[in-house]
């Protein structure tokens, strides 16, 4: 399990923004009742105060036996963001963001990754825009009141309404809203992972140049930019015939098949040749699963798998001339389900 500070991973739900108007269908949907109104603002209180709020401390992500910790911080001056995140554990990277720009440093290896990011790399991330259809898929309720890092939070318990997505017991804070920790429950009630403040100060001075200096020392560096290309499954030969229930695709991209992971790129004269990975993402509004279709290499994919670390689960397979990958932090079921409604429409 790595670190995933800024990702829809960091708060080990992947969860994503929600419009104030997505959330008063998905009341309607619900019922107006007292509760539903109360969890609503909790909801939109969480996100504004990520957005808004200034905050620094250390975040500590803990399941399938590991335990990932970063330095991370927030500032907002105006419509601009700015964060960092420092790895305390493993090997040494630094990530800093400026609003959709993302500079990731790993100093051993001399090597920085420049990417443009959406929304959903955004920390801490909470609910997907514009999904109106979470209080179908999941039941919400206030759970009392609890402590986290030394802070008051209110406590909420999101239910899964079926088996094809995991549950989450969120902590706020009962002063700004800040998601303090978040827990994703298993089918058997268990807790796969949970991801959690151990020191945090809110509403601390902003400090943007703190971001912005260390994304433009690049000097010594072997700067990588990998191109993203926007793009559609059917434009590019394939098609999903059926997703998990609930689920949306959001978004489909082309990008360079060996990049810049883990501090590692290709660097070899005909790297910019390589074939490309065409990567696809659904999501319910909570939670997500990528695809990703490359060429079939029986040099690198030498078998079938099916992988799980803490909620994140990893599917592998061959399907004719191509290789697939599903990943999310979903169930086995669910991830099988998306791998078996993937078809090659045509050939290109």
């Amino acid at each position: 399990m790595s670190f995933r500070p800024f990702s829809v991973l960091a708060l080990a739900g992947a969860f994503c923004v929600v419009t104030s108007s997505a959330w008063a269908q998905a009341s309607a949907a619900a019922g107006a009742d007292t509760q539903t109104r109360e969890v609503r603002g909790w909801l939109l209180r969480i996100h504004e105060a990520a957005s808004h709020r200034n905050f620094q401390g250390t975040f500590v992500v803990t399941g399938g036996g590991v335990v990932s910790s970063a330095r991370i911080a927030h500032f907002c001056e105006g419509p601009s963001q700015f964060e960092r995140s420092e790895a305390l554990d493993g090997q040494a990277r630094h990530v800093y963001r400026h609003n959709d720009v993302v500079t990731t440093m790993w100093p051993a290896a001399k090597i920085a990754m420049v990417e443009q990011r959406t929304l959903l790399a955004q920390f801490p991330a909470l609910l997907q825009a514009g999904d109106d259809r979470i209080a179908d898929l999941y039941d919400v309720r206030a759970q009392g009141a609890d402590r986290v890092a030394g802070r008051d939070a209110d406590v909420l318990l999101v239910k899964p309404r079926d088996a094809y997505r995991y549950g989450y017991r969120l902590w706020a804070d009962q002063a700004s809203g800040l998601l303090l920790r978040a827990d994703v429950i298993g089918e058997r009630n268990e807790v796969l992972e949970s991801s959690a403040f151990s020191d945090v100060t809110i509403n601390v001075r902003p400090q943007p140049e703190s971001v912005l200096q260390p994304m433009k020392k690049l000097e010594g560096y072997r700067v990588v930019r990998p191109v993203l290309t926007p793009t559609k499954l059917e434009a590019e030969g394939w098609a999903m015939r059926q997703a998990a229930p609930g689920f949306r695709q959001v978004s489909c991209v082309k990008r360079p098949l060996d990049g810049a992971t883990e501090g590692q790129v290709d660097t070899t004269s005909n790297a910019e040749h390589r074939p490309q990975v065409l990567q696809t993402i659904f999501s319910d509004g909570l939670t997500w699963v990528s695809l990703f279709i490359e060429p079939f290499d029986p040099r690198r994919h030498t078998r079938p798998m099916l992988a799980s670390v803490g909620p994140t689960q990893t599917l592998m397979q061959q399907q004719g001339d191509w290789w697939v990958t599903v990943v999310g932090d979903v169930p086995p079921a669910t991830l099988r389900m998306f791998a078996k409604g993937l078809e090659r429409s045509k050939k290109q």
